[in-house]
């Protein structure tokens, strides 16, 4: 079966669309990246409270833009002895144009003096699904427990990936994973796992329309 969907993440970062596209290789979708659907990058404000508000927003953006079904995630660290920082400004911890790298740095300072027994963490990812006939989104949620190591662990993955020592992992980092293992394990994993059955189901949706129209 060829693709029923092109789909559009609303995301700029080429980690993510790589990693949804191998978690979704299974599933009759392409999987386009905003440059490859308007032919431009577009800036979206992450200006949102939550996980869930971002992910709406830019959602909705894009699919409004694109005209086409658009997917958005909003994901990030949420470490405790921090108060669930850097939140939904993980990927601006540091300053608002950080690189991984700088944000890494940014985290372990501010852990400096937090013992072993206090670096507990987790990934939280969301994903929405919204249509162009309907912009009701459909969400889809992971979580991934882990603490924070005190230096930066592995060469795979992005941003904190590194520095998170994976629960159910034998103490290794997000980084020091095999791309299978961290699909299984990972936030982001997670969530496709729970889109999926949605992604079922809308292409079931576009299956039944092409068949009458053919009809």
């Amino acid at each position: 079966m060829g693709h029923v969907l092109s789909i559009v993440l609303a995301s700029h970062n080429p980690g993510k669309l790589a990693e949804l596209r191998a978690l979704l290789q299974d599933l009759p979708v392409q999987l386009l990246g905003v440059p490859e659907a308007l032919g431009q990058a577009l800036a979206i404000a992450e200006d949102g409270a939550t996980f869930e508000e971002n992910a709406v927003h830019k959602a909705l953006s894009v699919c409004r833009r694109t005209g086409l079904v658009s997917l958005a995630d909003d994901s990030g660290l949420e470490v405790d002895a921090l108060g669930g920082r850097p939140g939904v400004r993980s990927a601006r911890f540091a300053h608002e144009r950080a690189t991984d790298a700088e944000n890494n740095a940014a985290l372990l300072r501010a852990l400096e003096h937090v013992g072993e027994r206090q670096r507990s963490a987790s990934f939280r990812c969301v994903l929405a699904l919204v249509t162009p006939w309907s912009e009701t989104p459909r969400l889809a949620l992971g979580a991934c427990a882990g603490e924070i190591a005190r230096a930066p662990r592995g060469s795979g993955g992005f941003g904190y990936d590194p520095l998170f020592v994976v629960e159910g992992s034998g103490g290794r980092s997000m980084a020091e994973l095999g791309d299978g293992e961290k699909n299984e394990l990972s936030h982001r994993g997670r969530a496709v796992r729970a889109l999926v059955p949605l992604l079922v189901e809308l292409i079931n949706e576009r299956l039944d329309e092409a068949e009458k129209s053919a009809g």
